[in-house]
């Protein structure tokens, strides 16, 4: 995904309820769906909606729920044709007023990934985007097809092994090796 935010549907911080929630149903149209499609690979992008709300939490805190669904074409990563798929995830980000970096050379991340600092603009467009990202098949296939385990080499190149394709598979053996 690109630094660039393919659609957008900002709240400023400043103008959210401190007391209720506020409610939103994001249903991009055919322009921002494609936007959305080319930023993410996708072949195509017939239907997407974010449908949730931020309410405050605490003083200063805020809470982003919300319920992403939508209609997917991905290419297939054996032959390329278009696979379809539908995508339903529940979406929750936190936003905390006095969020802290981990620090450190070997900081840890922490176990809760929702969790970001509190920023002047939630832009839920940019949630639906990430969110969708992350929720995609990894490896879409299309019904019945079989990755066969080879490539083709140029004319007159050794075949590959499994040696070939394994430069470790070697290492076993010299580390029994005795030096002399």
């Amino acid at each position: 995904m690109s630094d660039h935010t393919p659609y957008s549907h900002p709240f400023r911080r400043a103008a959210l309820a401190q007391r209720k929630p506020t409610r939103f149903d994001l249903a991009p149209g055919a322009a921002e769906r494609a936007a959305i499609a080319t930023d993410l690979g996708l072949l195509d992008l017939p239907a997407v909606r974010l449908r949730g709300e931020i309410r405050p939490v605490g003083r200063s805190d805020f809470v982003l729920e919300a319920d992403l669904e939508a209609q997917v074409v991905q290419a297939c990563i054996v032959t390329l044709a278009p696979v379809p798929g539908l995508v339903k995830e529940r979406v929750v980000r936190r936003y905390l007023a006095d969020w802290q970096a981990p620090e450190g050379e070997e900081a840890e991340m922490p176990e809760d990934d929702t969790t970001e600092p509190l920023p002047e603009v939630i832009d839920a467009g940019a949630v639906l985007t990430e969110a969708l990202a992350l929720a995609l098949p990894l490896y879409p296939r299309a019904e019945g097809a079989v990755f066969e385990g080879f490539v083709k080499g140029a004319e007159g190149s050794d075949a590959l092994t499994d040696e070939k394709i394994k430069p470790f598979s070697g290492l076993a053996d010299l580390l029994k090796k005795k030096p002399e």
